[in-house]
């Protein structure tokens, strides 16, 4: 087994770092450049960063929100939210970001994956996907691909589309339940081992860490080879460290 990674995650609105339950009902945590030095400091083996509202608000990614963070940050950060073309993400790889999300437009522009993969080389390409649970006879594939913030319904099949974004040659993909978001129940193990399983890229488990059992719990059960969690770190619930030192505890293969 790889190492496993920590990453804390910043979803970004109006300048703020914020974290909502389900992808709604958004609070306040902390400034997204004190948090980026906070968790560089404290051992974060990588960030996430969030433009949550640039698709839905139909804009690019805020530059000067990113530039703060970049400033300060450490550790390799990626960043997401309004990337809509191979340009949007020249000029976030140019400003010294290390990676690129793209998730409403992966599923809208499939080559734009493969087009960024070339360009870019895949290790600098993530590709997120938000995911939920349909009933039995909802007509719709019980783990379903949802995207614009999770506000639109695709139809599509997780696992199916996880292989696809493969094969167009993304680096890795951060998986996100949009049922277990924010809810500190613990990881969607059943989507994230069916993605893990079915593709041979890197998967960051997303949405719904709540304690350090859960962690554990994504990379043994859930097969990830990161974790990602915001809530938990942001309002100081468990510390970086804890989490690392738990997970060495447990087996499992940390950097320090």
């Amino acid at each position: 087994m790889r190492e496993v990674k920590i990453i804390p995650c910043l979803d970004i609105k109006e300048g703020r770092v914020v974290k909502g339950v389900k992808f709604i009902n958004l609070r306040d945590a902390r400034d997204p450049a004190e948090a980026a030095e906070a968790y560089s400091r404290e051992g974060a083996d990588e960030l996430v960063f969030l433009d949550i509202f640039a698709t839905v608000e139909n804009r690019k990614t805020r530059m000067e929100w990113v530039k703060k963070v970049r400033d300060v940050v450490t550790v390799p950060f990626a960043v997401g939210g309004g990337i809509g073309s191979i340009e949007d993400m020249k000029v976030l790889i140019d400003l010294g970001v290390d990676k690129v999300s793209i998730n409403t437009a992966a599923v809208q522009n499939p080559e734009l994956i493969s087009k960024a993969s070339k360009k870019f080389g895949k290790e600098k390409l993530v590709v997120a996907i938000d995911g939920r649970k349909n009933l039995p006879d909802s007509g719709l594939p019980r783990l379903e691909v949802v995207i614009k913030s999770g506000t639109e319904s695709t139809g599509m099949d997780i696992v199916e589309w996880a292989k696809r974004v493969e094969s167009l040659g993304a680096g890795e993909i951060l998986l996100t339940s949009k049922d277990a978001d924010g809810t500190k129940d613990g990881y969607d193990l059943e989507m994230t081992k069916a993605v893990a399983e079915a593709v041979s890229i890197p998967v960051i488990a997303s949405g719904g860490a709540g304690k350090l059992e859960h962690l554990y719990q994504a990379v043994t059960t859930g097969k990830a080879s990161a974790v990602l969690a915001a809530s938990i770190f942001h309002f100081k619930e468990i510390s970086i460290m804890e989490a690392k030192q738990y997970l060495k505890k447990k087996g499992i293969p940390i950097k320090f």
